[in-house]
């Protein structure tokens, strides 16, 4: 009997809960004791930590982070201008909750994009759907999406994620169709998901780079007027780890 409603419970996707009660027949001497209602709230426990679990694993899957990083890993003995304070408050994802945007700026080889990743995989142990793009990968995709009919389709999935990673903003000339695209994104997305910017260049740059002032007005008022900034600075940190490996080759 006990295999079956093993077998059934996992029939039903109750796959955590199957896993519970396997335990419980195996641990006789552990639960016998408890009351049948602790123990149901055991199983029913282990199936909701499963089933967090699972959907954690597939945000984390479906953002396609650049980098495997996570807040624990951030390196705080080389001076960058953060602190394990202000890295806490954004992993806390309070401003991705009130729908805020987060501006990460630095020079090349700073750590923006490691720590960008970390933020993000930290959003989406909070549940929050996430994705990773590099700008112009991101414009190449909605240029596609237009030429095969799926463009206000792709533009809708980005409306939807809770948090929208985007790197090396302002490192090419924006034309003019890729100047209408990150409008209708900011647009959607303006007050209630959030979206964090990655560039090399500050910010009082990015007007600039735009290129058009219409529409720079309009792009950056609606990513700029809520948003947290954090602007890294210091020695590049390739750079860095890269003299610490070459000295430990040297002994």
């Amino acid at each position: 009997m006990n295999t079956q409603i093993i077998a059934q419970l996992r029939q039903l996707k109750l796959g955590g809960m199957a896993t519970a009660l396997q335990t419980q027949i195996e641990q006789v001497g552990t639960y016998e004791g408890l009351p049948f209602i602790e123990r149901l709230a055991l199983l029913v426990e282990q199936e909701n930590l499963s089933r967090d679990q699972r959907k954690q694993d597939r945000l984390i899957r479906q953002a396609h982070f650049k980098l495997r990083a996570s807040v624990q890993e951030i390196d705080y003995q080389h001076p960058r201008n953060i602190t394990a304070s202000q890295v806490a408050r954004l992993a806390s994802g309070d401003w991705i909750a009130r729908g805020q945007n987060l501006l990460l700026t630095g020079p090349c080889g700073s750590g923006k994009t490691y720590l960008a990743c970390a933020l993000g995989h930290s959003a989406c142990l909070h549940g929050y759907s996430t994705r990773y793009y590099r700008l112009s990968r991101l414009l190449l995709e909605l240029t596609q999406a237009k030429a095969d009919g799926t463009y206000h389709k792709q533009l809708k999935q980005l409306a939807k994620l809770r948090l929208l990673i985007i790197d090396d903003w302002g490192l090419e000339p924006l034309k003019a169709a890729q100047r209408n695209d990150l409008m209708e994104i900011m647009d959607d997305r303006h007050g209630l998901t959030s979206t964090l910017m990655i560039s090399q260049l500050p910010t009082d740059e990015w007007y600039a780079s735009i290129g058009d002032n219409t529409l720079a007005d309009a792009i950056l008022d609606r990513l700029m007027h809520n948003a947290h900034r954090l602007q890294l600075k210091g020695e590049s940190m390739r750079k860095i780890l890269g003299q610490l490996t070459q000295d430990e080759h040297l002994g």
